[in-house]
């Protein structure tokens, strides 16, 4: 009995957020959102996410991500688009672009924070190069290298 009301409670609140799509999403980017991945190439970053997650090859977060950009790692840095106030991270862009690293802008960070297997939403991932994803990574990374840098 009890599993049964589990069970509608969870099915009751899958239904009270229903999930954005991309371009619903684009509503609420923000200004400095640039460069915005298209949809498959967003596709493409947060299955790349999800297979670094799975052999903890990601660094997530702010403070963390800032961190091993300051120590000189490599990697694909993930922003969300949709992050409020805009302060918390409009510093990382200049610091990869000052260190040659590539970036790129996916709209909701409720999302990317799902494909790095938290419930937590989350503004900014680095994914780091690994072997066993090694062909999804390089293909992202030409994808996102790719991507106009703003002026």
């Amino acid at each position: 009995m009890a599993r049964e009301k589990q069970l509608e409670a969870a099915a009751e609140a899958a239904e009270g957020t229903p999930e954005r799509s991309y371009r619903e999403q684009l509503d609420y980017l923000n200004p400095i959102a640039q460069p915005l991945a298209s949809r498959k190439l967003t596709r493409k970053l947060y299955k790349c996410i999800r297979k670094a997650a799975k052999h903890k090859q990601i660094r997530r977060g702010v403070k963390e991500v800032q961190k091993f950009i300051n120590k000189g790692e490599k990697g694909i840095t993930v922003l969300a688009g949709d992050t409020l106030p805009i302060d918390v991270y409009c510093h990382i862009p200049i610091m990869c672009e000052d260190r040659s690293l590539p970036y790129a802008y996916v709209p909701s960070k409720s999302d990317l924070g799902a494909a790095a297997g938290s419930k937590r939403p989350t503004c900014v991932i680095m994914i780091k190069p690994h072997e066993e994803y090694q062909e999804t990574y390089d293909e992202c990374l030409e994808e996102v290298e790719a991507l106009p840098l703003p002026l």
